[in-house]
């Protein structure tokens, strides 16, 4: 089974190597990642998404030789380590442009599909570059086909914006938190993509079933509501949400550890959603207070008010 791709040839939804498999710090190869890796390639699930801090260059480099396919037949996102809001931790390569060639090499494959800056938070005095430069050494990837896709992660609407004022090539895909439960990771932050033809990723999607408090009024409505459309499709509520992102034009990134899930996830594309299911899923959504934000809040929370 095969995923159907965006116009762009981005595959329309992606298994995660962070979360759950995140090993920041950690030399020990994970041969549990390395196996469901190979498992879902085998399957047809071809979009891997991984990142500097995840720390998982060594399993990938094992699933992809072991896998028996050849780089054309699967697509592999990688991020440079930015860091975060505080500016502590950063990349242990010098810039977006040295940290890719040093992947790529780690890995053996001859370029990534996408290549993202993982975070804003970049400034001179502390990465010995600014933001905007950042974006040069990334589009020095993609000129010399490092990269045939460069792109942004948890950026907010300056960020962008600050950017684009300077690109030679505008960023082509965000990655973003996002579920039903957080339909902005920042304000006005989706729609702004869309407006500027930015192609949109969102992580964490099933998060209103993970982490959703379902006794609350509207936690409650929701959940009714899934277990509606559950009943009607004969899919899971993991489906359902999966599905509304993607109908939402948002490409869904998730993972797990049990091979029986992938074969959940392939599924998704065999029904869809109505126009007014996929408007009720979202207005129920947007209802739940505080928004369901479980990244970046040193940097992002003040915006949950």
């Amino acid at each position: 089974m095969s995923i159907p791709t965006t116009s762009s040839g981005i595959p329309r939804l992606a298994f995660g190597c962070g979360t759950y498999y995140f090993k920041y710090g950690s030399d020990t190869v994970n041969q549990q990642l390395v196996d469901i890796t190979k498992t879902a390639l085998s399957k047809g699930l071809r979009h891997i998404d991984a990142a500097e801090c995840y720390n998982v260059d060594k399993e990938l480099a094992k699933a992809f030789a072991e896998s028996g396919l050849s780089k054309e037949d699967y697509f592999v996102t990688e991020k440079y380590f930015a860091g975060a809001g505080d500016y502590s931790v950063r990349s242990k390569e010098a810039n977006p442009y040295l940290h890719l060639k040093a992947f790529l090499e780690r890995v053996s494959i001859p370029y990534a599909d996408l290549y993202l800056l993982h975070s804003p938070f970049i400034k001179k005095e502390t990465h010995g570059f600014t933001l905007v430069e950042a974006w040069k050494y990334m589009e020095q990837c993609k000129k010399e086909g490092l990269a045939k896709r460069i792109g942004i992660s948890n950026f907010t609407v300056d960020d962008i914006e600050e950017i684009l004022k300077e690109a030679s090539v505008k960023p082509e895909v965000h990655q973003i938190e996002y579920s039903a439960f957080l339909q902005n990771q920042t304000p006005g932050v989706v729609d702004f993509c869309k407006e500027h033809g930015i192609e949109l990723e969102a992580y964490s999607p099933l998060g209103p079933l993970t982490k959703g408090d379902k006794t609350t009024e509207v936690g409650k409505k929701f959940d009714d509501y899934l277990n509606s459309l559950e009943k009607k499709y004969g899919k899971t509520k993991t489906q359902i949400l999966l599905r509304w992102v993607d109908q939402k034009g948002i490409i869904p990134i998730t993972t797990t550890s049990k091979e029986s899930r992938l074969d959940e996830f392939l599924d998704v594309f065999s029904f869809e959603l109505t126009p007014e299911e996929v408007k009720t899923i979202t207005e129920i959504g947007a209802q739940y207070r505080p928004p369901l934000r479980q990244f970046w809040i040193p940097e992002f929370g003040k915006y949950d008010q």
